[in-house]
């Protein structure tokens, strides 16, 4: 069949929304019918050039919500008419990590970084060229085929012009904070970066019970937006907030700093360290250039990290796993304890992505949602 996507033929570059060939399914495959999908900033990444994908061209996006309408032969937890969120990582429940249950660090999820599918070969074509797909999954398109290891049944009452949030950005920022960053009540919080990563880790200090959620932001809507989702303080920059940090702890600083800066440089990850206490963690969950291998910064050094005990905690999907955080997640949604329609700040076509992106570069948005399907259109 054809279907439109967004699709990205060179770096740096901008998404070209087109026309491609979508093969049939496999027979461990199903065909989706997006209903909306997220524009996560790790996207943007390969458009800027600070990642890189295995094979170009290819489509992004990995935050996908939509319904089932073919199934292989040999799916057996899907059906036609299934609601699924996507997975940016496959679970394929059987390598070593998956079967100590941390399956957000699977062997499949090299996937995406090849673009292939997870049973091999490309799905999507423009003549005889094969386009990949961002994290095995491509979720800028209209239908798009993916394997059953990349896909969450979820309950259909759930609204998938929101929902699609949780495949990535919320259980990524509020893991973060809740598992990576173990934060415990009473703890003193700093978290760099408000975007749709950010923000999670907010609401994940919230509801671990942080005293203080300190947030550092430049953009001037963040001071209104963050205090909505628990923040306590929000500073412009690193500099004030440290300060303010190191005010409210006898000069000892943050029990936990969160890294969640759109395109994280090591000096980042310096100035966490530097803001946080003895025995503190720093959890980096934003990326940056794949390339760079310079150290962390001033201030970080073997004696340092060895005689203050500090803890650097990199973090993938909150260091949780898909199919067991999110359901979770939707039942906190669903009783009112996590905040999802909150982090739409604008929802967009799919001819409007490029627009998107450069609204989420100037922090216009803490989320923007591609609507596929538009809102109150009857879907099934």
């Amino acid at each position: 069949m054809k279907t439109r996507a967004a699709v990205l033929w060179e770096v740096p570059g901008k998404w070209k929304v087109q026309e491609v060939e979508l093969d049939e399914p496999g027979p461990t495959e199903v065909l989706v019918q997006l209903v909306s999908s997220g524009l996560c900033h790790s996207d943007d990444h390969y458009t800027q050039g600070d990642l890189r994908l295995g094979h170009m061209p290819f489509i992004g996006g990995h935050e996908g919500a939509g319904i089932v309408r073919k199934v292989g032969e040999r799916v057996t937890d899907f059906e036609v008419g299934d609601h699924i969120i996507t997975s940016f990582i496959p679970a394929c429940g059987k390598c070593k990590w998956c079967v100590l249950g941390m399956s957000n660090l699977c062997n499949a999820g090299a996937r995406i970084l090849t673009g292939d599918q997870p049973s091999g070969g490309f799905r999507a074509h423009d003549g005889d060229t094969e386009i990949a797909k961002m994290a095995a999954l491509g979720t800028f398109s209209e239908w798009q085929v993916f394997d059953q290891i990349s896909i969450v049944k979820v309950d259909k009452a759930f609204d998938l012009h929101v929902i699609s949030l949780v495949a990535c950005g919320v259980q990524t920022g509020v893991g973060s904070a809740t598992t990576a960053g173990n934060v415990r009540a009473g703890d003193v919080v700093l978290i760099l970066g408000a975007g749709g990563i950010g923000m999670n880790a907010v609401q994940g200090a919230r509801l671990s019970g942080a005293k203080n959620i300190v947030v550092v932001d430049p953009a001037p809507e963040k001071k209104d937006w963050a205090p909505k989702f628990g923040a306590t303080e929000v500073f412009d920059n690193i500099a004030d907030a440290d300060a303010f940090v190191k005010s409210i702890t006898d000069g000892q600083g943050a029990d936990v700093a969160i890294v969640t800066i759109g395109v994280v440089r090591n000096e980042h990850i310096g100035q966490a360290f530097n803001a946080t206490r003895k025995g503190g963690t720093i959890v980096v969950t934003g990326i940056g250039d794949d390339t760079d291998e310079s150290s962390f910064g001033p201030g970080v050094n073997a004696f340092t990290i060895a005689m203050m005990q500090k803890k650097i905690q990199g973090a993938i999907f909150g260091m949780g796993s898909p199919r067991v955080v999110m359901p979770s997640l939707l039942e906190m949604y669903r009783d009112g304890k996590l905040m999802l329609d909150e982090l739409v700040t604008k929802r967009y076509t799919l001819d409007q992505i490029n627009e998107a992106y450069d609204d989420m570069r100037a922090g216009r948005n803490i989320r923007g949602v591609i609507d596929f399907v538009p809102v109150g259109q009857p879907i099934e």
